[in-house]
């Protein structure tokens, strides 16, 4: 049997992007803006008001935290974030008081180029 395509390989119908979904995203993007720009021109554009986003917000943030292994994620992940942090606080420190105390073991601590008097 001959094929219509002149290919063997079969493509499954309806696979291949067409229209608006074959372009490159740099091309969707512009025509996408003027689409935008049409609407705030014609005033049938959406805008939020302060009010409106704050709402949008509680919603997304409530529906979020419905999800208690999500936020337990979350909340492990902060803490390790900030466990890390402090523990790499701690090792600067350290290091800095092995600093003074080995320059105090080799005769003082210096200050402004000057050796300290006690």
């Amino acid at each position: 049997m001959a094929s219509n395509s002149g290919n063997d390989q079969a493509k499954p119908k309806g696979t291949a992007k067409r229209g608006f979904a074959a372009m490159d995203e740099a091309t969707q993007r512009a025509i996408a803006s003027k689409g935008g720009q049409a609407a705030h021109q014609k005033g049938t554009a959406h805008e939020f008001d302060s009010e409106e986003a704050r709402r949008a917000g509680q919603k997304g943030g409530e529906a979020v935290s419905r999800d208690r292994e999500h936020m337990a994620q979350i909340g492990r992940k902060g803490g390790e974030s900030r466990q890390s942090a402090a523990r790499a606080n701690a090792e600067k420190n350290a290091a800095a008081r092995a600093a003074v105390s080995e320059q105090t073991a080799k005769g003082g601590s210096q200050q402004g180029g000057k050796t300290a008097e006690r």
